[in-house]
């Protein structure tokens, strides 16, 4: 497998970071993690912008711009041959004296790493579990893509590996939030839901696509503090995540049970399909 760093690709076992990286010592780094379609990135754009966001927060400073990433991505995709993939585009602080930096990181390493995914996409049906480790604060503002993963990998330990369950976070005050890797949803009387992203949740790309998308097919969306009442009262339960794309809910914490790809789930997941052949197509579909 090669990876991509610092502007070259190399094979991963050439793969070298200085433990003086204050990624590595301090936790400060972003990612974004995207896939691709026949070799192309799907909303690269909107990965890239929350990841200059993220960037802007931490002080880091990036010398690359999004077009030698983009580039960089193709040419990664052809190396491993992995034309359908799963991306991660990791930046890191980059080296630093031991101590809390408060100045810019001018020189941070930048790597992507790729797994090929299968050709054939196998929609899945999970169910979703409430966890009991509930969503941790953002340390900052808002929520970063960051290298601070603890409260996830709790949750992922709570549920276990089953590929068919995901983990739903509620904040301490009780309300809903997100799932340990994905977005949360619901329709209720034909109307899409989903929590306000000042729960804490993470303003997931494909969460603010399938939002865009709703509106343009005239389905009401609404955003807000919910309790598990209000989930537990829908007709319709999505998840939603930039690999996984939209994953139908057939079962909620065993209370009650939905059909799997119910009718305004399916009709956004087609839309969704659509957009896709429209990039792959190089007509990229824009709300």
């Amino acid at each position: 497998m090669f990876i991509y760093i610092n502007g070259k690709i190399v094979h991963k076992d050439e793969v070298t970071i200085s433990p003086f990286d204050h990624g590595f010592l301090y936790g400060l780094g972003v990612f974004e993690t995207f896939r691709t379609y026949e070799g192309k990135p799907f909303l690269f754009n909107e990965h890239w912008d929350r990841l200059q966001q993220g960037l802007t927060e931490l002080n880091i400073h990036l010398k690359f711009s999004k077009e030698e990433i983009f580039h960089a991505v193709q040419t990664l995709c052809s190396k491993n041959q992995w034309p359908e993939s799963r991306l991660r585009l990791n930046i890191s602080a980059g080296v630093g004296d031991v101590g809390l930096q408060t100045s810019p990181y001018l020189d941070p390493n930048v790597l992507i790493f790729q797994s090929p995914l299968p050709e054939t996409k196998v929609k899945q049906v999970k169910k979703l579990k409430v966890l009991k480790r509930t969503r941790n604060t953002p340390e900052g503002e808002f929520r970063l893509k960051s290298h601070h993963y603890l409260n996830n990998i709790l949750a992922k330990r709570e549920i276990g590996d089953n590929p068919a369950l995901e983990g739903l976070f509620l904040t301490t005050e009780g309300y809903v939030a997100e799932g340990i890797v994905s977005n949360v949803f619901w329709v209720k009387s034909g109307e899409l839901f989903t929590p306000t992203v000042k729960t804490g949740i993470l303003n997931g790309i494909t969460r603010q696509f399938v939002m865009k998308l709703a509106n343009y097919l005239g389905i009401g969306v609404h955003e807000g503090f919910y309790e598990m009442s209000d989930l537990l009262s829908a007709d319709e339960v999505f998840v939603t995540n930039s690999i996984q794309e939209i994953v139908p809910i057939d079962a909620v914490q065993g209370e009650k049970e939905y059909g799997g790809f119910t009718p305004i789930t399916y009709r956004l997941d087609k839309a969704y399909q659509v957009c896709i052949f429209g990039e792959k197509a190089g007509r990229p579909v824009r709300f």
